[in-house]
């Protein structure tokens, strides 16, 4: 199997506004060997009850990633999504591929 390339949108505050709201500026740091795949009927389902988003692509994270894929925005297929609930993640060394964890995400803007 062969992953592709996802690229996390990654938000520093670089100062605030006149209300004193936070201010980011976004740069897209590309993860490698992403596995992109459709989500089973019952995850769609359970998305769907438990947080009330519709669940568009599951994404396989490679293993070693350290970066936080909770409440963050990607993109991939030339479309923008947002992760929905927390990264699965398993015992690493029980794992036979190369992904460790699954992200489950929406269509967004």
């Amino acid at each position: 199997m062969k992953g592709t390339t996802v690229n996390l949108v990654v938000k520093t505050q670089t100062g605030t506004d006149a209300f004193g709201a936070p201010v980011y500026t976004e740069t897209l740091e590309p993860v490698d060997d992403c596995l992109v795949g459709q989500p089973s009927s019952d995850d769609v389902a359970n998305a769907l009850a438990l947080y009330g988003k519709k669940i568009a692509y599951t994404i396989g994270i490679p293993k070693g990633d350290s970066h936080n894929w909770t409440d963050a925005e990607v993109e991939f297929f030339g479309a923008r999504y947002k992760t929905v609930g927390y990264p699965e993640t398993g015992i690493q060394v029980n794992i036979p591929l190369r992904w460790g964890q699954n992200v489950k995400v929406e269509r967004y803007g």
